[in-house]
């Protein structure tokens, strides 16, 4: 991340781009839109790559339980939404109902923008931190 030879923008926004992207597109078609989108916006395709990671196989398991219920529980109430999957597959989504479907995506934007500034500012910082110091060091040629 901080060896990126972009500006601090560029990474930190890769970054953001990448985190949006991991929670709120299904697992398994992030790269397929991070990467042109990093490439369209001219930011950190490494870092675009690598912030989808927030989603992984091992984080699915809570996340995208915890983004959907928490939407249907907002916007649906008490309504019952039925047994969520244990395996997040793009056939299992797709054979969800409209209202967990909709909760799904919906809570994955939401997730996104929250998690996408605070990742954008965080890594900007230890970005620009580190370029500062290491300019500040003396020169060992």
């Amino acid at each position: 991340m901080v060896r990126d030879p972009l500006p601090p923008q560029a990474v930190a926004g890769g970054w953001a781009l990448g985190m949006f992207v991991g929670c709120s597109i299904p697992f398994g078609l992030q790269l397929i839109v991070s990467i042109p989108l990093a490439m369209m916006m001219r930011v950190s395709k490494i870092g675009a790559t690598l912030g989808t990671f927030i989603t992984n196989p091992l984080t699915i398991f809570f996340i995208y339980p915890a983004q959907t219920w928490c939407v249907y529980n907002l916007l649906f109430g008490n309504r019952e939404m039925g047994e969520l999957p244990t395996e997040w597959t793009r056939e299992t989504v797709m054979s969800l109902s409209g209202p967990v479907i909709i909760s799904f995506f919906l809570g994955g934007i939401l997730l996104g923008l929250v998690l996408s500034p605070i990742t954008y500012f965080l890594v900007r910082h230890v970005v620009v931190k580190y370029r500062t110091r290491r300019q500040a060091q003396p020169s060992s040629t």
